[in-house]
C-alpha cells in the first residue's frame, strides 16, 4: 500500500487502556487519508520525503518550518503559535483581552482547563483544555496520569502550574520516555495529596475531586536502549521495521525514532 500527502500530528485515542494512532495525510490543507498505525507495528514500512513542505496555516510552499509546520509569517501572526500556548499563565482572554486573536482565544483558552500530573520519564505537572484529555497524555507519552485541578479558564490553570514548578518539572525527558524509563513505583494518588499541600490556599477551591488514575499502554514491541533521532532534512528516506509508537514518535529498529508532530506540513509517501 502507498499513501501520500502532507503530514500532521497523529490522531490519537484511548480504548480499553490502549493508545490508538492514526497517521493523517492532507492535500496541502485539505484532509485526505488516514492510516491506522497500530496495525503496522511489527511490519516493514517506508517514509519518503518529497522535498516539499506546505505551511499548515496558509498552504504556501516553504523551505523551513517554525512551530509545528508553519511559515515564519504564520508563526508570528497565527493564534496557533500565541505565547499563551506554551505559557498559559499569560492568557488574558477571560478579561476580554486577546494576545493575538480574540475569537480563537475565546474558543480555545476561555474554556475549562485541567491541571494534571502525569508520569512520562518522571512525574510532571501540565495544563490542557478539558476536551484534550486523554489525547494530551498520549501525545506526551504518559503511562499514567491524574487530574489535579479544574479551572474555568486557561490563565488560572497556568498560574497553578507555575506555583508548582519549584517542586516538579513541567517538561518530559523525551529520550527516557522513549526508552520507557520511569519509576514504576510512583503512586499518583498519594502524590496528588502531597502536591495539594504544596499548592497555595487560594487554589484549593479548584482541586479536582476526580482521583482516578488513567493507565496508558502503547503499541510497542521493543523499546530502544539508545535513541537515535531522525528528521527528513537529514534523512529523506526512512525505512525499517516499525517497533512501536509512543507519544508522537514512530520507533524503528536499531533505536531510530522520528517525531511525526515536528514534521507537520512535510509532503511524505508512506509505503507498507
Amino acid at each position: 500500500m502507498q499513501v501520500k500527502g502532507n503530514l500532521r500530528k497523529m490522531r490519537v485515542a484511548l480504548e480499553d487502556g490502549q493508545a490508538k494512532y492514526h497517521m493523517r495525510f492532507f492535500h496541502v490543507l485539505e484532509p485526505s487519508e488516514e492510516v491506522y498505525m497500530n496495525d503496522l507495528v511489527g511490519q516493514e514500512i517506508k517514509l519518503s520525503w518529497d522535498n516539499k513542505i506546505h505551511c499548515v496555516v496558509t498552504g504556501k510552499s516553504i523551505k523551513k518550518t517554525y512551530g509545528e509546520g508553519m511559515s515564519f509569517d504564520a508563526w508570528r501572526t497565527s493564534p496557533m503559535s500565541v505565547e499563551s500556548i506554551v505559557r498559559p499563565e499569560l492568557s488574558r482572554i477571560h478579561e476580554g483581552i486577546a494576545l493575538r486573536d480574540k475569537e480563537w482565544e475565546e474558543e480555545h483558552h476561555n474554556k475549562p482547563h485541567y491541571v494534571y500530573l502525569s508520569l512520562t520519564s518522571d512525574v510532571k505537572v501540565g495544563v490542557t483544555r478539558e476536551t484534550n484529555i486523554p489525547s494530551r497524555w498520549i501525545d506526551q507519552g504518559a503511562v499514567r496520569a491524574i487530574k489535579l485541578a479544574y479551572t474555568p479558564y486557561r490563565q488560572l490553570a497556568g498560574l497553578i502550574e507555575v506555583s508548582l514548578k519549584d517542586y516538579m518539572a513541567d517538561k518530559t525527558n523525551w529520550r527516557n520516555m522513549l526508552k520507557n524509563a520511569h519509576d514504576d513505583s510512583v503512586d499518583l494518588e498519594d502524590l496528588k495529596d502531597q502536591v495539594i499541600d504544596w499548592m497555595d490556599e487560594e487554589y484549593h477551591d479548584f482541586i479536582s475531586d476526580d482521583d482516578e488514575v488513567t493507565h496508558i499502554e502503547y503499541p510497542v514491541i521493543e523499546y530502544p536502549i539508545k535513541v537515535v533521532s531522525m528528521k527528513f532534512e537529514k534523512l529523506p528516506i526512512i525505512e525499517g521495521k516499525l517497533m512501536g509508537i509512543k507519544g508522537q514518535y514512530l520507533i524503528f529498529d536499531n533505536g531510530r525514532v522520528i517525531n511525526i508532530r515536528s514534521q507537520a506540513g512535510y509532503e511524505v509517501t508512506l509505503e507498507y
